[in-house]
């Protein structure tokens, strides 16, 4: 498979001026978020922090997504909306992180923003048949392509959200699925796709130092929502567009960490008769601590399922029998992980004492509308 040098070399200048910048100004934006309020305070025995910690760092990937991408990248119709899109949603994420916003609110707005970048062309037009033994190889969704692609949009933004809940979870989940996506663009030759990844993946790189544990800075709703977002829509361009059977499937095991983990919560939920807002201690992130794990070793756990996800996504962009054993192998081990932490072998004892707080450290008060 042939792959031009001067497209990685665009890549790598796009991926190194986004994480320059997003390394530089997050102690700038750190400054900033104690000076207008945006602190997450511990105030309750869930957090796992035990000093105020500024959130608002997301503001700071997205300072190096945006300049880099205005730099190397086209900027057509389609890639307007996702920009667009993103300044909404970052503009949300700031207030949010500064004061306690409204989850309808909230979701009002996400759907708007979502609606702008389907407006723009950001959309899934047709999927692929799942269906091996039809003679269509797939369906046109027609007057269901613009529900069906805002539902996407909101659906990854909100779940790469709930996964923020342990320093440097979500950075580097989201740093795994930019790779990913960034890696079957390069083999498709899909050079716009690739330039908008890497520079993704630089802005989150360039952020995740400040982030692990113990963090000085917390991404925030501004990070977690961007960066969900962002997957989502680039998602739509570059792997919804193929009509090979396997590219059906390619979005939802890149984004299978943060998509298995909001399914089960919201049944979860849904089974105990509550709303599948409310927040729990019950997320995977939680239940890998409850077994006995750091915060360290949980997010290198999930890194290594987000990272099996990603490599069994990138074999299955190229056919070949062998490769399709592997990814039937990731799976399974994805699987053991996720039925351990999912399933957990004792009862939580303080679920239903903190049940509807928030959860995780970056989780402010305004949480409980989820």
């Amino acid at each position: 498979m042939y792959i031009e040098k001067a497209l990685i070399a665009d890549v790598m200048l796009a991926l190194v001026v986004a994480l320059t910048i997003s390394f530089v100004s997050t102690p700038m934006v750190r400054r900033l978020a104690f000076r207008i309020g945006a602190v997450d305070i511990p105030k309750d025995n869930r957090r796992m922090h035990d000093h105020p910690i500024a959130r608002l760092g997301g503001l700071a990937i997205f300072f190096g997504f945006l300049v880099s991408v205005l730099i190397f990248a086209e900027i057509g119709r389609q890639l307007q909306g996702i920009l667009i899109g993103a300044v909404i949603i970052v503009a949300l994420g700031i207030v949010d992180d500064i004061r306690s916003l409204p989850a309808r609110l909230k979701f009002v707005v996400q759907i708007l923003a979502a609606m702008v970048a389907v407006y723009h062309g950001v959309s899934i037009e047709a999927i692929n048949n799942p269906n091996i033994f039809s003679s269509e190889p797939y369906w046109v969704l027609g007057i269901w392509s613009w529900p069906i692609s805002v539902i996407w949009i909101v659906a990854i933004t909100n779940s790469v959200n709930l996964i923020d809940g342990l320093d440097g979870l979500a950075d580097g989940v989201s740093s795994i699925g930019a790779l990913t996506m960034l890696i079957i663009s390069i083999l498709l030759g899909e050079a716009d796709i690739a330039l908008i990844c890497g520079a993704l993946l630089g802005a989150c790189v360039g952020f995740i130092p400040y982030n692990m544990n113990p963090a000085k800075i917390f991404m925030g709703d501004t990070g977690a929502t961007f960066l969900g977002f962002v997957l989502a829509t680039v998602s739509i361009q570059g792997l919804f567009k193929y009509y090979a059977v396997i590219s059906f499937l390619v979005p939802f095991i890149i984004l299978g960490l943060p998509i298995l983990d909001t399914t089960v919560a919201f049944m979860r939920r849904i089974l105990r008769g509550q709303s599948p807002m409310v927040a729990d201690r019950s997320h995977i992130h939680h239940k890998l601590i409850d077994l006995g794990l750091s915060q360290k070793q949980a997010v290198a756990t999930l890194y290594i399922v987000s990272g099996v996800l990603g490599l069994s996504a990138v074999m299955l962009t190229t056919t070949g029998g062998g490769k399709a054993a592997l990814f039937i192998l990731a799976l399974i081990i994805c699987g053991i992980v996720a039925v351990r932490a999912i399933w957990p072998h004792h009862e939580n004892h303080e679920h239903r004492e903190d049940q509807g707080q928030p959860e995780g450290p970056e989780q402010a008060e305004k949480e409980r509308e989820k």
